[in-house]
């Protein structure tokens, strides 16, 4: 009988790893939100959501961003001493040491892309970490579609912008940044509105 039990629990711990199965020690507990895209962890670990990137919330030496106040906010509903997943993709960490992470409620509720839906962030591509890019991008669009958000009277800005579809950023004309991407890489946009649609996200120097 213990033979059979323990041949029994072996398959179920095998399944369990081959189809994903979270176990309840896979689970953090969030024990603060910095903004809409960062949360910290029970065991002092700060988590960066990947594939999304939300306006600034207020700081010591810089004010808010539009619609920075409403992204933290939703953050803060969705996950906030809460229990959740971590999904890592190929880069764990990044420069300033924060974790990578794709995030998950225990009901399966995938938040990362919960806030592209809402419109309280918009969709960054960085290699090598784009497992979910397809759809994170989709939920992008059907909020702009939607004018959820901060879609909502956007604030569109005329180009032209170009584009570097190396990196899947976008500049103003006269970056250094931008000047520097080489001709095969270079496409053009009319405004900001249809090179976030194009799933290009800004400059982080020139900010267009």
């Amino acid at each position: 009988m213990k033979t059979r039990f323990a041949i029994c629990l072996f398959f179920l711990l095998t399944l369990s790893g081959l189809y994903g199965v979270a176990s309840a020690s896979s689970f953090h507990r969030v024990r603060w939100v910095d903004d809409g895209d960062t949360v910290v962890l029970a065991d002092g670990r700060r988590v960066r959501f990947i594939g999304i990137n939300a306006p600034e919330v207020a700081h010591e030496n810089s004010p808010a961003e539009r619609f920075g106040p409403e992204a933290g906010d939703f953050n803060r509903k969705l996950v906030l001493k809460k229990k959740v997943r971590l999904e890592f993709d190929r880069n764990k960490y990044d420069q300033y040491g924060r974790v990578l992470a794709y995030i998950f409620l225990q009901d399966g509720t995938f938040v990362n892309a919960e806030l592209l839906k809402g419109g309280y962030a918009y969709y960054v591509f960085r290699r090598p970490n784009k497992k979910y890019d397809p759809l994170l991008l989709r939920c992008q669009r059907k909020a702009m579609s939607k004018k959820v958000g901060m879609w909502q009277w956007f604030p569109d800005q005329k180009g032209p912008f170009l584009g570097n579809s190396h990196s899947r950023r976008f500049h103003r004309m006269m970056c250094n940044f931008g000047k520097a991407t080489s001709t095969k890489h270079r496409i053009f946009f009319k405004n900001k509105y249809e090179a976030l649609w194009a799933g290009y996200s800004p400059c982080k120097s020139c900010n267009p």
